[in-house]
């Protein structure tokens, strides 16, 4: 069987397997747990437009968690058919930033490709922070000015209240002496971020937005 979860998608029936775990957990009454599983059966199914029997009757796992060990067995097999995000050198990288000087790239192990939704690393010599992902198929990168806040605040990327800062992306506008600026909130930290991720939609949507 192919590959066929997106990282998004796995963070989402991971959060939802949790769910069901801690029901089993915190109740003994059965018609409770059986509307729970049902409730989960019914969310990530709803994931996925065109399964095939194979691929359905692993999704569907998802509602027979009962303990942590059926869970971390679980995860462990549901990984396994995660399209992981496109491996990038260096130079891969560099393209996209070409008017950046001195990049300091990233290093990235091989085990974590498959937990992210986007590239997004923090350069606080230059004040800077840098996304990396794809939209409408299409890979991009984006780069602004990050400070960070000392309170917590909800993230416009993973939408969860985490520590972040405010990031803010400049362009020239359609003269040469005319600038843009459009900023939000997002993550100081961009690994907490793509685990938070469950729905690539507010991500595509931010990058949309800052760069429109």
């Amino acid at each position: 069987m192919e590959r066929f979860i997106r990282t998004d998608q796995y963070h989402f029936i991971k959060n939802q397997a949790h769910n069901l775990l801690n029901g089993h957990m915190t109740t003994n009454d059965a018609s409770v747990t059986q509307a729970l599983k049902s409730i989960t059966n019914e969310k990530v199914l709803e994931l996925f437009t065109d399964l095939s029997p194979n691929q359905e009757q692993l999704i569907a796992q998802a509602s027979e968690v009962k303990d942590e060990t059926d869970a971390i067995l679980y995860f462990s097999r549901l990984k396994q058919y995660v399209v992981p995000f496109p491996k990038l050198t260096e130079a891969d990288i560099q393209t996209l930033f070409p008017k950046v000087k001195k990049l300091r790239v990233p290093t990235i192990p091989d085990e974590e490709w498959t937990e992210l939704s986007y590239i997004g690393w923090n350069d606080a010599s230059a004040n800077r922070k840098y996304i990396i992902t794809t939209v409408d198929g299409n890979l991009t990168g984006l780069y602004g000015h990050y400070k960070p806040l000392q309170q917590k605040s909800i993230c416009s990327i993973c939408h969860e209240h985490e520590k972040v800062g405010m990031f803010t992306a400049t362009f020239k506008g359609k003269n040469n002496e005319e600038t843009i600026s459009r900023g939000n909130y997002i993550c100081h930290d961009s690994k907490k971020c793509n685990e938070n991720i469950q729905s690539r939609e507010p991500l595509e949507s931010f990058i949309k937005r800052m760069k429109a």
